[in-house]
């Protein structure tokens, strides 16, 4: 098994940790199991200036991981659903990274028992979905992703052409920033849903 990412990936732009995020693998260790996806679909928030951000209200005690060291795991509710986020930013910064779609890889008969599906393109096409798939729950939150020891990391995949890369404005939020921040592999049957550029 490959080494985790080291904590400097996420020290950077929460823009650009969710390009490079795509591609890579998020595993999930599950009892004996390994649970494991290529991350096909992520999106970059900012601190209290970006209107979508769960940090745009000033800090509380559950958005505090966007303030808090990167490479860690920042995971809230959203209509029943737990979504997770890799805190990511520059130092002093604020910031996260949304997962929102992986290609399933490994464990794929226990991700469909947790969903009750056997729909493969539809395990893990969506934040809520992948998290259940995963069996990935506030327990979780702040986890350290970048410990090969973790319950829970992100390795190194493949490599991503630049013109594989589509993007969009971010889903299901009410106010936006001019920027696109949504990031996803074009063509993969596993994204939640294309529409780019």
């Amino acid at each position: 098994m490959k080494e985790a990412l080291p904590r400097e990936f996420y020290i950077r732009d929460p823009k650009i940790v969710a390009i490079n995020l795509l591609g890579k693998i998020l595993v999930r260790v599950l009892d004996s199991f390994y649970l494991s996806g290529m991350i096909v679909e992520t999106e970059a928030y900012y601190g209290e200036d970006d209107p979508a951000s769960r940090a745009r209200g000033g800090m509380k005690k559950y958005n505090m991981p966007m303030w808090g060291e990167p490479g860690r795991a920042f995971i809230y509710g959203v209509h029943g659903n737990w979504l997770l986020n890799i805190v990511a930013h520059e130092p002093n910064g604020v910031g996260a990274v949304l997962i929102r779609a992986l290609e399933p890889l490994e464990g794929i008969e226990v991700m469909a028992a947790n969903r009750g599906t056997n729909n493969i393109r539809r395990l893990t096409n969506g934040p809520g979905r992948l998290t259940k798939a995963l069996k990935i729950d506030r327990s979780m939150n702040y986890l350290d992703l970048t410990s090969r020891n973790s319950q829970l990391f992100i390795t190194g995949g493949r490599e991503i052409d630049p013109r594989e890369i589509g993007w969009s404005h971010r889903i299901g939020v009410r106010v936006d920033l001019d920027e696109k921040l949504r990031f996803f592999i074009k063509g993969n049957e596993f994204v939640s849903r294309e529409d780019s550029n």
